[in-house]
């Protein structure tokens, strides 16, 4: 028997089972016990909505979390499938009356999980390979984005799916490279540069985050992100030794690694004059914007990540908020208006209150509708890698979502987030709405119908 005293002002209590050790000694007990099992979570949670079991919504995990830090039960392979069904969507947080902080209890319970993980050797080279080798570094998301673009381009896809070899990969994996976008190892460095300078009257200066698979698959979103904000009269600096925000690892359980990237980050923005640090993803925005919790604990870091936190903002909130007004052009006589809807991303409207600035400028297009869709603020399924070790769960709740898509009977379905974008491509794909439908970035749609100035 080991005694474990752990932080946050938690007794000493004994466990005999190592993952209950750990879960007492990373867990916020303080944010365990402010839960009140009101229940105000229930509506919001999606994997709660979809099964209606207590153990799969918000307050259940937390009586679990708390059971087995407690003693009261031992955390067996049930706690950990509740878990790591949770989709880390946050919009329980929103809910709730006591503001528990959710987010930071999953991602605790889930680095516990991770570190008395047993995986099979597959698993173990992937997720060393990804989290260690690939996402941190630059050259290497270069390597895989002309790799990718080489198999896109040169015909091996064609073939690939001509001679049946997609049908050897389980079918979520097969539909995801179906919707894959052109790839691309020319991030938003080597086509703008690390400088862009704004037009007309500037209103400041910000820095953007380029993201690692946003740079990789979405390069031209990054583009225009610099670009809608240079015509919002800002100068943007692309600093090129920025890494990637650490999110996936977050979620994953690495955290110590995501600690490093936060940490390799801060140092390259605080050399910058500027007043903002802007994303164009949700899910890298929500964890920029926590740098200050994720390294409350390191002496050395603890008011440069607070530095950090406070100037992280969408672009959108950035360009509704601080920008000089975007022109669009004008609708051309007799054309008519084309019906738009959005889906929120999950961390930018529960962890960035980002929902307000994504509609208001969709209404400054002209020739335009803005139909709002049921449920625009439920989980598309996506969360990170989540529809790829989910997939059941990511299908229902897609298949859902599509639902009330396909009443809106509009010609975009507008997000703001790369992972959001490919689940919503993936619906139109595998539910196809009655009229046609396209997905797109909110920067993409914007880019294309602002008049510049230039």
């Amino acid at each position: 028997m080991a005694s474990t005293t752990g932080k946050f002002g938690k007794p000493a209590i004994e466990h005999s089972n190592p993952l209950a050790r750990t879960l007492l000694e990373k867990l916020d007990y303080d944010q365990l016990t402010n839960c009140m099992r009101c229940g105000f979570c229930l509506p919001a949670c999606p994997t709660f909505h979809e099964t209606g079991m207590e153990p799969a919504s918000p307050r259940g995990r937390i009586a679990m979390m708390k059971a087995a830090v407690d003693g009261l039960t031992v955390p067996d392979q049930q706690f950990k499938d509740q878990m790591n069904l949770c989709l880390g969507c946050r919009a329980c947080e929103p809910a709730c009356p006591a503001d528990v902080k959710y987010g930071q209890l999953i991602e605790q319970t889930k680095e516990a999980i991770a570190e008395h993980a047993h995986y099979t050797a597959p698993v173990k080279i992937l997720r060393n390979t990804l989290f260690k080798k690939v996402f941190p570094k630059r050259g290497s998301l270069k390597l895989l984005g002309g790799t990718l673009a080489l198999y896109q381009k040169s015909g091996l896809k064609k073939m690939a799916r001509a001679s049946g070899m997609m049908r050897l990969f389980p079918k979520h994996l097969a539909e995801m490279e179906s919707i894959m976008p052109p790839a691309s190892s020319k991030g938003v460095v080597e086509r703008l540069g690390t400088f862009y300078p704004a037009q007309g009257e500037k209103v400041g200066t910000a820095a953007m985050f380029r993201g690692c698979i946003m740079d990789v698959m979405f390069a031209g979103t990054n583009v225009n992100t610099v670009e809608l904000l240079s015509a919002a009269g800002f100068d943007v600096h692309i600093p090129d030794a920025q890494v990637c925000c650490g999110a996936l690892h977050a979620h994953s359980g690495e955290i110590n690694d995501a600690r490093a990237l936060a940490k390799a980050n801060i140092e390259v923005f605080k050399k910058l004059d500027i007043n903002y640090i802007v994303s164009n993803a949700g899910g890298c925005g929500a964890l920029l914007v926590e740098y200050d919790h994720l390294l409350m604990q390191d002496d050395h870091y603890r008011e440069d990540a607070k530095w950090f936190a406070e100037r992280v903002i969408d672009v959108s909130t950035l360009l509704v908020a601080k920008g000089n007004p975007l022109r669009f052009a004008e609708q051309a006589a007799g054309q008519e208006e084309v019906k738009v809807t959005y889906q929120d991303s999950c961390h930018l409207r529960n962890v960035m209150k980002g929902a307000h600035a994504p509609r208001v400028l969709m209404k400054k297009v002209a020739n335009t509708e803005y139909i709002e869709m049921v449920d625009a603020d439920r989980c598309c399924g996506s969360a990170g890698i989540y529809n790829v070790v989910q997939p059941e769960m990511a299908g229902d709740i897609l298949a859902h979502k599509m639902e009330h898509a396909n009443n809106t009977q509009a010609s975009y379905m507008l997000t703001s987030n790369p992972g959001c974008l490919l689940q919503m491509k993936l619906g139109i794909e595998k539910h196809q709405p009655q009229q046609t439908m396209r997905a797109m970035h909110l920067v993409d749609f914007l880019r294309e119908r602002m008049i510049s100035s230039k």
